[in-house]
């Protein structure tokens, strides 16, 4: 089996969160670093002791305990956003790998719990500490494959969604660049032109300063004299 498709296998084994506590930027690039032999099978806090044995299974090795520098296992826990101290600045937005929080500038935002993975990424960022993990009850605390595939499905779609944006941001601003090289020359720029032709005339006719010395620094101070009343 190639490394891409025994990735795709190990991908599906991961709980989908996105929470990089493993060390690396999602559930797939950390199945692309198992499958490469770069990432132990036990670097996955949300996946636990049974998600380490899934994937000893299909590696046929042996399982082996959660290592703790990369956090401990615990209850599944989702954010929840103190909507009285909000103060909409979409940070938590920006930073939710599966789009589960709502809201708009300056308004307050709030978190989707049946969409929330509990990757906790949007601890980090509220600068008025408003979020807080929620510990789910014993019977609504199971992460199941439905739901990691679900979560999958959102994180890919937003990163689609972000390369559009991206994309489009780009070209915005190209469009913006083409149509300033297609305005009029600004006035003080015309005025700086106009300035060194009249010099250039009035050399030929034999009004021009005597001093080629003199001459080249008075248009180095009348070109300086035009940049400082640019706006």
């Amino acid at each position: 089996m190639n490394t891409g498709a025994l990735a795709e296998q190990i991908d599906a084994l991961l709980p989908q969160t996105q929470c990089t506590k493993c060390g690396y930027s999602g559930c797939l690039p950390y199945a692309r670093a198992i499958a490469a032999g770069a990432a132990d099978i036990n670097q996955c806090p949300p996946g636990g002791a049974a998600g380490i044995a899934r994937l000893a299974a299909l590696l046929g090795r042996k399982a082996k305990p959660l290592n703790p520098e990369y956090g401990v296992e615990r209850e599944r826990a989702i954010a929840l956003i103190d909507e009285a101290s909000c103060i909409g600045c979409t940070l938590c937005i920006q930073a939710c790998p599966v789009d589960a929080i709502v809201g708009a500038p300056k308004l307050m935002h709030t978190v989707i719990a049946r969409l929330c993975t509990g990757c906790e990424l949007c601890l980090p960022p509220c600068p008025v500490d408003c979020i807080a993990m929620v510990p789910l009850p014993q019977a609504d605390a199971a992460w199941t494959g439905a739901m990691a595939d679900a979560a999958r499905a959102r994180f890919q779609f937003r990163a689609l969604r972000l390369a559009r944006e991206a994309a489009e941001r780009a070209e915005r601003l190209a469009r913006k660049a083409r149509e300033k090289l297609e305005q009029p020359m600004p006035e003080a720029k015309k005025a700086v032109i106009l300035a060194a032709l009249e010099r250039a005339r009035a050399r030929k006719a034999g009004t021009a300063l005597k001093s080629a010395d003199r001459t080249r620094a008075q248009a180095a101070a009348d070109v300086r004299g035009s940049a400082a009343k640019k706006p």
